[in-house]
């Protein structure tokens, strides 16, 4: 429930809902409101279910593809009810309910609204009777469904929800739905808990690559004599003791309790390791049945995703969520960081600002060690042109703008004297220059977390004329110069000769007298 002030409320009539994949699920609500508000008389103008904003606005749910015509919307009497057809493991979220009166300020959202689990667990137990057993759960299951039991871990010839067979005081019983065999009740023994059972600690099990995961069971004999155990992975051929599989070398590890405990330890995990898991025992002529399934174990990599975000002068308000590839049945709780510190969050989602410089990452909780790949708004771009050197018209020529981000920054060019754009993409090209072309570009790069502008680039071009008239300027006064060079040459040389001749004569003169 949820009350304002005033005589404003919303009263929800479940705030958590768990379903199986396929099945239609119903949520309600009964919302209040007064007759008059700031000195005026109201009604209600608008009322929907939404489970996200778009620039701050609350976004129907009716609106929303993702939900195309699977959603109906009823209200009568100040109550409403939102039914959703064929439910997928996507539409698992908070949905809220909001409504808006005939007054611009007379408005009201329920919150923290209805939280919808969908999931493939289906939630099974075995219900105890004097002779006979039931198979239930407490999410909505199916309409067309059909059951499959196990005695002591071994599948009975059985599909319906009740077991009217004579059962044994030292077997256990389980139920699955058939199609969701990888999610079957827990095994219970029938009078007491002396019989022979084994008991998974976590049905659906998430690990982060690279970290280190644990699966855990209690086991019982009703005989109690023990000779052998050991953990294995369900495939469709012959089950294989982990600690002899060339898979899992110098990774796995079995720790055994005194008690009747067992833990599969297996490190440095990657995707290959997902998959299904169990244990079994012997006792003498008995040995646990390997047709029951054990744990699910999924393999992941963290990503964070950007739902919304509102871009501003200085900082971008974001709501950022932490995804893996791992059911929801694993129950998972996530921890943000910004710049290396831990933010506290209320649902595992990030909302807040992100300013330009930070970077921000998610974990799972108890595995901090292992984080995602962080997100931040894109680094100031640098800009390149190519050829470098002297561009001639209609020659090919590459403006590329490259900068760091992530998500991946979308790119748009501009010139400096036009305010539009002239390009959207990485490189700006031109197949054929024209002089008209010349002038300063410059890039700017954003995704959803923020945008930066690179400095400006500039392109001059020169007409092929031009160059050619310039050579031809710089060739005739080079050849004019050539004989300008060697007459100047010549004479130094005459001059020189004369020079001596004249001395050699003085001298001699000299010497005669």
């Amino acid at each position: 429930m949820v009350r304002g002030d005033n005589g404003w409320s919303v009263t929800f009539t479940k705030t958590e809902i768990c379903a199986v994949e396929g099945v239609t699920v119903q949520m309600s609500c009964s919302y209040e409101y007064p007759s008059s508000f700031k000195d005026s008389i109201i009604s209600v103008e608008r009322k929907f279910w939404f489970t996200r904003m778009n620039e701050n606005e609350y976004v129907d749910l009716k609106s929303n593809p993702q939900y195309d015509h699977r959603v109906e919307h009823q209200c009568w009497n100040r109550s409403c009810t939102l039914t959703i057809t064929n439910v997928r493991k996507s539409d698992s979220g908070v949905y809220r309910f909001t409504f808006i009166s005939t007054h611009p300020e007379g408005k009201f959202t329920g919150d923290p609204g209805v939280t919808l689990s969908v999931t493939d667990d289906s939630n099974l137990h075995v219900n105890k009777y004097y002779n006979w057993l039931d198979c239930s759960s407490r999410c909505p299951l199916p309409d067309q469904r059909s059951y499959i039991w196990y005695e002591n871990g071994h599948e009975l010839p059985h599909q319906t929800s009740y077991y009217l067979e004579n059962v044994d005081s030292a077997h256990s019983y389980s139920c699955a739905l058939r199609g969701h065999e990888a999610f079957p009740a827990p095994s219970v023994c029938v009078s007491d808990q002396t019989c022979n059972k084994v008991i998974y600690t976590d049905r659906s099990i998430c690990a982060v690559k690279g970290s280190s995961v644990e699966v855990s069971c209690t086991y019982n004999s009703h005989s109690g004599s023990i000779t052998s155990t050991y953990w294995f992975r369900q495939s469709p051929s012959q089950p294989q003791d982990l600690r002899t599989d060339v898979q899992f070398t110098g990774r796995v590890q079995v720790l055994e309790a005194a008690t009747g405990g067992s833990t599969l330890r297996i490190s440095d995990v990657t995707e290959t390791d997902s998959g299904q898991y169990g244990f079994t025992f012997r006792a003498g002529g008995f040995e646990w049945g390997r047709s029951l399934s054990g744990p699910s174990l999924t393999v992941t990599v963290l990503q964070v995703q950007v739902i919304t975000s509102t871009l501003q002068d200085s900082y971008t308000d974001a709501e950022l969520r932490c995804l893996s590839s791992c059911s929801s049945a694993a129950r998972l709780s996530y921890v943000w960081f910004k710049n290396g510190h831990e933010v506290p969050t209320e649902d595992g989602s990030y909302r807040g600002r992100v300013h330009p410089g930070d970077a921000i990452v998610c974990a799972l909780k108890g595995r901090e060690n292992f984080k995602s790949a962080s997100v931040y708004a894109p680094d100031v771009p640098s800009v390149s042109v190519v050829p470098s050197g002297n561009i001639l018209e209609n020659s090919l020529v590459t403006l590329t703008c490259s900068s760091d981000a992530n998500p991946a920054a979308n790119y748009t060019w501009y010139r400096d004297s036009h305010p539009e754009s002239v390009h959207e993409g990485p490189q700006l090209v031109f197949s054929s220059i024209q002089s008209s072309d010349s002038g300063h570009f410059y890039c700017v790069a954003e995704n959803q977390l923020g945008r930066k502008r690179s400095e400006s680039i500039s392109v001059d071009v020169r007409c092929k004329a031009v160059m050619i008239i310039n050579i031809t300027r710089l060739t005739l006064v080079v050849l004019m110069l050539i004989p300008v060079f060697v007459l100047s040459l010549w004479m130094r040389q005459t001059t020189q000769r004369s020079r001596t001749t004249w001395c050699d004569l003085l001298s001699h003169k000299k010497q005669t007298t």
